[in-house]
């Protein structure tokens, strides 16, 4: 269907300038449909905790720990991923990455055993480290005669559909079947798309080695990072805004059972967060051009610091109206931020500096669920959710700190 739409479009549309702008549709939407992939497994992962915990009879701290493995690979992989996609292409790279991870996935849906869940939920976080980087520097690349921050706007927003997807697929899947046959389908599911991307770039030469960048490979000096203390700015707020998005969407669904929630339906509950998390992208990608980044990172960070202090005390039917508009804040810091990083940058070297970026942030989502989680064995989950919100808070002198170097 989307080539026949493709070719209509080039039929009406005469010039190279259309047939640029069509390509350029393409690579744009097979990063999209990547990105809902790997993310809809990455946060997914938080609908299957409660089931975990059971299985395995694990204490809050090891559900983190889980999430840990999977959040902590990806991030050791986004640097290495950077500079192998610089060699030999982002194409390569994406597909082998995205096998690896639904292989995983799939072989998950058969371990009975902890120690080889925690190797599989590794070996799964290694292979998605090649989305963020690779994804957006194609997606950079097909756009740098302008509409990127559009382009990349666009690109985060189909992130957070897939979060918003899975959960709701969970909760049909797990209202009538188990855990396992969810895990192994999904796989199943990702080895069908993942051929159909890498056929849909092959075809319209995208993702592959970049000649130029071959020649001069080796030549390369430094980052290619022009602004380094706005970059590094942006990156400890993105540190902190995932930090608490990943802690918040790991403890979650044990606050909501905790108030009295069937086990099966906090995917529900998750699902609304993530689909306000996808308007939020929409929202505040908008905001950000309209008055500007650093109020609209201080606008998200408070109300997404109050809004999750506010769960403490909020009743059930509450929480589920004030989720999606919870997941607005959440989620539309981070296309604040992700279109902001192409500013800082060379596009010589936008595979590795988006590496770098992405390891900067999911090393905060890796390290916040077992930390968060040693305080939740501790005092409990109600309060260690108002520390979380306090911690969304701190990005707020980050950001002063940010308008100082931009201004």
């Amino acid at each position: 269907m989307l080539d026949v739409r493709c070719s209509m479009f080039i039929r009406y549309q005469a010039g190279p300038m259309a047939t640029q702008n069509t390509r350029n549709r393409k690579i744009l939407v097979s990063g999209c449909l990547f990105h809902l992939f790997h993310d809809s497994i990455a946060d997914g992962l938080a609908v299957l905790l409660p089931f975990w915990k059971i299985a395995f009879q694990l204490s809050l701290t090891q559900v983190g720990l889980l999430m840990a493995c999977f959040e902590g690979a990806t991030a050791l992989f986004q640097i290495p991923a950077g500079f192998l996609g610089e060699r030999y292409g982002e194409r390569r790279l994406l597909t082998i990455g995205t096998v690896v991870t639904t292989l995983s996935f799939m072989v998950i849906a058969f371990t009975g055993n902890i120690y080889v869940l925690c190797v599989l939920l590794v070996i799964g976080g290694l292979g998605g480290g090649v989305q963020h980087p690779l994804a957006s520097s194609m997606i950079s690349k097909a756009y740098t005669s302008g509409n990127r921050r559009i382009a990349l706007g666009t690109y985060n927003f189909t992130g957070d559909m897939g979060k918003f997807l899975f959960p709701v697929v969970a909760t049909v899947v797990l209202s009538v079947t188990g855990w396992r046959t969810l895990c192994f389908g999904y796989g199943i599911f990702g080895l069908f798309l993942v051929g159909g991307l890498y056929l849909l770039l092959r075809r319209n030469h995208s993702g592959g080695m970049d000649i130029q960048t071959s020649k001069v490979h080796g030549k390369f000096s430094g980052w290619g990072i022009e602004n380094k203390k706005a970059f590094l700015t942006l990156s400890a707020i993105g540190f902190i805004d995932t930090a608490v998005r990943s802690a918040l969407i790991t403890f979650l669904p044990f606050l909501l059972i905790g108030k009295g929630m069937q086990m099966e339906s906090t995917g529900l509950a998750l699902s609304l967060l993530f689909i306000g998390g996808a308007l939020g992208k929409f929202i505040c990608g908008i905001m950000a051009e309209k008055i500007g980044i650093i109020p609209s990172i201080t606008i998200t960070e408070a109300i997404t610091g109050l809004g999750i202090i506010y769960l403490y005390d909020s009743t059930l039917s509450g929480m589920f109206f004030f989720l999606p508009v919870l997941g607005i804040a959440l989620n539309g810091t981070s296309s604040v931020l992700y279109g902001t990083v192409a500013d800082f940058i060379s596009q010589t070297h936008a595979p590795r500096v988006f590496g770098l970026f992405y390891t900067a942030i999911i090393i905060g989502a890796a390290l916040a669920p077992p930390v968060f989680g040693l305080l939740s064995d501790a005092v409990g989950v109600a309060l260690t959710v108002v520390v979380i919100g306090i911690t969304a808070l701190t990005t707020l002198p980050l950001a002063y700190v940010l308008s100082k170097e931009l201004s």
